[in-house]
């Protein structure tokens, strides 16, 4: 009995603790910064979104003034930002925030791809189930998309 108590106390069983519970305090931290930043970003989408919405809604001529601001915007977004503010996504903010115009309303759990992919369904009651089941199951993106596609919630 001595004999398998002296193992425990090993230095490399005391190492190999110590290394689990440091990786398990790293992986906590990276999901927890993770989280985190996808909420921020998220919630910059729906008020790039909502600034778009607001701006038209000023414009005189509202479809073709909105084709240009979105144009305009993208071309100076992208040359700073980066290829995630191509015109595409700008239309996608803006149909964010025309989606879910209560910021509250959104979801921590979900991505901004799990919102784009949200986008393409037309009912809300669908929607809502979809967003409901991904919290549940915890999917992931290319679970959702798989779901869609498969017209899961008709089935259901």
């Amino acid at each position: 009995m001595n004999k398998q108590i002296a193992q425990k106390h090993t230095p490399i069983a005391s190492t190999q603790k110590l290394y689990n519970n440091i990786k398990q305090v790293i992986e906590e931290s990276r999901s927890k910064a993770y989280r985190a930043a996808n909420i921020a970003m998220v919630q910059a989408y729906w008020y790039i979104g909502k600034l778009i919405v607001e701006e038209e809604q000023n414009g005189k001529q509202r479809a073709d003034y909105g084709k240009e601001i979105i144009s305009n915007l993208s071309e100076k977004l992208s040359t700073e930002y980066g290829k995630g503010f191509n015109e595409r996504n700008l239309w996608y903010m803006k149909q964010f925030y025309q989606t879910w115009p209560k910021l509250n309303a959104l979801r921590s759990e979900l991505s901004w791809t799990h919102y784009r992919l949200l986008l393409k369904i037309e009912s809300q009651e669908a929607k809502q189930f979809y967003i409901q089941e991904t919290i549940e199951g915890n999917w992931s993106t290319r679970t959702l998309e798989r779901q869609i596609n498969s017209l899961y919630h008709q089935r259901i």
